[in-house]
């Protein structure tokens, strides 16, 4: 079952990452000794401030999942805010996902049906909609996400396990 996944990642890489970047990201000095909403530049070895950086979608998405499993949530929308491409399932997934812990829930339930709107397979979406659902207390339609994550493929994945455990226990995870 991982080879094609494997073959899959090397052909389409932006899927397997939709799919693959649902494990929690491991902290950086983003979060260990940049402060005041700096990220670590890599390349040049230090802390920036994401405004006016020369960093790339790519950085600036990994540091606002770093930002937003940390609870810093206000650090993860300025990062995703300062990416180029707004408009991709990725962002909007994130976006979603960081209003609502921040406490807009209506705001990132707007951010989920954007993403999956622009990729309807977007697991991580949904599991994320789903558990919000859960918080929401809708199982209904929590339970309708949790059988679209499995039409879609993801049985067996941490999108399936991470919703089917907020439907079963009536809480979602806390990052």
């Amino acid at each position: 079952m991982r080879l094609p996944f494997v073959a899959l990642a090397l052909v389409f890489p932006v899927a397997a990452l939709a799919v693959d970047s649902d494990a929690p990201p491991e902290p950086t000095p983003t979060t260990t000794t940049c402060t005041g909403g700096q990220v670590w530049d890599h390349d040049d070895g230090e802390c920036v401030d994401v405004e006016g950086s020369s960093l790339g979608d790519d950085a600036l998405y990994e540091a606002a999942r770093e930002f937003a499993y940390a609870g810093q949530y206000e650090n993860a929308l300025t990062a995703l805010r300062a990416m180029e491409n707004q408009r991709t399932d990725r962002v909007l997934t994130y976006m979603g996902f960081t209003l609502r812990k921040s406490g807009a829930a209506d705001q990132g339930m707007a951010y989920y049906g954007a993403a999956l709107e622009a990729n309807p397979d977007n697991l991580l979406a949904r599991a994320y909609l789903g558990q919000a659902y859960v918080e929401l207390g809708n199982l209904e339609r929590a339970t309708v996400q949790l059988a679209e994550i499995r039409a879609r493929g993801g049985a067996d994945g941490w999108p399936e396990r991470a919703l089917l455990e907020a439907i079963e226990t009536g809480r979602s995870f806390r990052y």
